[in-house]
């Protein structure tokens, strides 16, 4: 039996589950448009234990979501399930974010892209079969007119994700179907962290980073008048 506790962060959606060989038992999340990462991850987390009635010392491995998303929230989590891993001597299992994203999506034909709100015109995005293998890789894109012309040329995609709603303005073609209002969550990341720890697919918990994709800039304060 394998007991798995997935943590996602990377965008709004504060989210955790728990699961069986692969099935969710239990999911707490917060999908507000605020970033609530600090205040509530430690405690979704005791709450699913508590509620599941399960204690840490029988997790078997803890899985995260490891980006492209935002700096701050893939850092929180990614720390948090550090320390688990730590304290309980368990794997480290890391799920990508945009294939967990992609895994909303059932259609039998036609591709799927998750994409993710980046800056301006940008959105990090992947494309990914209708049976969710991944087809191409995951970019940093400038968005325009001419985007996903030549996948819109040979059927149906559907986009989905927060960068859903300045591609929506962009792309009129009649192939383009747009899943608005989802965000990445732990529910999907049940299915791909077992995957992973069946193959014992783990990371070094030492040395595993965020998949940020693009550097981060801090901002300079402005200087004092």
């Amino acid at each position: 039996m394998a007991l798995i506790l997935s943590i996602e962060t990377a965008t709004t959606n504060c989210s955790v589950s728990l699961s069986k060989n692969g099935e969710t038992l239990l999911l707490k999340e917060d999908n507000s448009n605020n970033y609530s990462h600090a205040e509530r991850l430690h405690v979704f987390i005791d709450e699913t234990l508590r509620e599941a009635n399960i204690e840490r010392s029988e997790l078997e491995a803890i899985a995260v979501s490891k980006g492209p998303g935002s700096y701050t929230g893939l850092r929180i989590g990614v720390s948090a399930a550090k320390g688990l891993c730590y304290a309980l001597d368990i794997p480290l299992i890391s799920v990508s974010t945009l294939e967990a994203l992609a895994y909303q999506v059932n259609v039998d034909n036609g591709v799927i892209v998750p994409m993710l709100d980046a800056r301006r015109m940008e959105v990090f995005s992947a494309i990914y079969s209708s049976n969710l293998k991944q087809v191409r890789d995951i970019e940093a894109q400038i968005l325009d007119e001419s985007s996903f012309t030549q996948e819109l040329s040979k059927g149906k995609v559907y986009f989905i994700g927060n960068g859903v709603e300045k591609t929506k303005a962009l792309l009129k073609h009649e192939n383009a179907f747009f899943i608005e209002g989802k965000l990445p969550s732990a529910n999907q990341m049940s299915a791909l962290a077992y995957l992973k720890y069946k193959k014992s697919d783990t990371e070094d918990v030492a040395y595993f980073e965020p998949y940020y994709l693009k550097d981060f800039v801090a901002l300079k304060p402005k200087p004092k008048k």
